[in-house]
């Protein structure tokens, strides 16, 4: 057993099936399914059970992944000893979506920075909430800044609830709040459709009985506000984002009913780098202040 078959194991079991483990790994799922069956023939055990188009993990494999985890979480803390070397600095790497990277560089990070003035905290900018994920399972962020819901493999620490407010051109004859009613007909920018956020705006347009005009679907945050600066539509995004578009010149409202969305710190299910542990610390202190 060597330490390329137990990444093999835990992207196994966090992926569910072996095609996305394989493609997570960059290798082909022919060989990944190889490999599987050699350590459990090596080992004598059954770690995984076919389940439909997937696999789950058996009784035995539980007990495999988790002891797999800690032996590669105590690698990668020994190599980050080992490429340090001399150096004092550690970093500590974050994703975040564009809507909640201002409060993140502008909140978190100050607060953070001050208290372990030793670590670089490197921003991994992802489009959304789904490659935020993706960051984390590939291990390219050790922590992710996100609203949720996130897949159940991923624990959450939430921090705060923001609210989603309706970003106008100037000159709409508005309410401050906006009654949800007033939606219906509004000519807005969406996410594609398809996307998960696109599917929760869907259903919550479902849920008030309204039905505006999709101006614009893409998935492209600068295209929503060039849209929204052009006069051709409004936009539904988080309160963080409403000094840059007031600086814009663009009108921020509220929403009647208000909408929020949980804003959290996520990580994969392992023991975190205590640089990262040092962060959530802080960020939760923030929370309760």
């Amino acid at each position: 057993m060597n330490l390329q078959q137990l990444r093999y194991v835990v992207a196994t079991a966090e992926h569910r099936t072996m095609t996305d483990a394989a493609r997570s790994l960059y290798i082909a799922q022919p060989a990944l399914s190889r490999a599987i069956r050699d350590l459990e023939r090596e080992l004598g055990l059954t770690l995984f059970a076919r389940s439909g188009r997937g696999v789950v993990v058996t009784t035995q494999g539980l007990r495999v992944v988790k002891l797999a985890r800690e032996a590669l979480d105590a690698v990668h803390e020994i190599e980050g000893l080992a490429g340090q070397g001399g150096a004092t600095e550690a970093e500590l790497r974050i994703a975040s979506t564009p809507s909640l990277e201002p409060g993140l560089a502008g909140r978190l990070l100050p607060a953070y920075s001050a208290e372990h003035p030793g670590v670089r905290v490197h921003i991994v900018r992802c489009d959304g909430r789904d490659a935020v994920v993706s960051a984390i399972r590939d291990q390219r962020a050790d922590l992710g800044l996100t609203d949720l819901p996130v897949p159940t493999d991923l624990i959450t620490h939430p921090l705060e609830r923001q609210e989603i407010v309706l970003i106008s051109p100037p000159g709409l004859d508005l309410p401050n709040p906006v009654p949800m009613r007033k939606l219906n007909g509004m000519r807005l920018a969406l996410p594609a459709r398809g996307s998960l956020r696109r599917r929760e705006l869907d259903a919550m347009f479902g849920r008030y009985a309204v039905a505006p005009v999709v101006v614009l679907e893409t998935d492209e945050r600068n295209g929503w506000l060039k849209a929204v600066r052009n006069g051709q539509a409004s936009l539904l995004w988080y309160r963080g984002m409403a000094e840059q578009a007031s600086r814009a010149g663009l009108v921020v409202r509220s929403l009647e009913p208000a909408v929020r969305r949980v804003i959290a710190v996520v990580h994969a299910r392992k023991r975190l780098p205590l640089i990262a542990q040092d962060f959530l610390t802080t960020a939760e202190k923030g929370t309760a202040a």
